[in-house]
C-alpha cells in the first residue's frame, strides 16, 4: 500500500506525521501541498472515498481561510465550488492529508494513524 502524503515541510504537525510513517515503515510519497496540491478530481475522489465531510478538509486555523472569510462563505458554497477552492490553494487544505485510494486521514493524531495506517 502506497500513501499519497500531502504535506507542508515547515508545518510541525506534518513533520510529526512523516516521522511516524517512516518509523512505522509505511510506504508513502511525500507531496508538497502548496507546490502540488491535489487536483479538483483527486479531492473529489478523496472526499467521496473517505466519507469525510468536505468541511473538514479546510484548514480553518490558516491565515488564508480567515483572509477569505470562508467561515461565512462556506455554508453558501456548493461542493463543486469548495473543491475548486481547495484545489486552487494548498494552504486552504488541512494538513497533512494522507490517502491510499480507499482511506484518508486529515491532520495528525497518532491514534488515528495507528488505526488507519498500521
Amino acid at each position: 500500500m502506497m500513501i499519497d502524503f500531502y504535506w507542508y515541510p515547515k508545518c510541525s504537525t506534518c513533520q510529526k506525521a512523516k516521522k511516524w510513517l517512516t518509523a512505522n515503515e509505511v510506504d508513502f510519497e511525500a507531496i508538497h501541498i502548496v507546490d502540488t496540491p491535489p487536483s479538483k478530481d483527486e479531492l473529489k475522489e478523496i472526499v467521496e472515498g473517505s466519507g469525510i465531510d468536505i468541511k473538514k478538509f479546510f484548514n480553518t486555523s490558516g491565515q488564508q481561510y480567515r483572509e477569505l472569510q470562508l467561515k461565512d462563505k462556506l455554508p453558501e458554497m456548493s461542493e463543486d465550488e469548495k473543491l475548486e477552492l481547495l484545489s486552487s490553494n494548498g494552504m486552504l487544505i488541512k494538513r497533512p492529508l494522507a490517502w491510499d485510494g480507499k482511506k484518508a486521514t486529515l491532520g495528525f493524531k497518532e491514534e488515528d494513524y495507528k488505526n488507519t495506517w498500521s
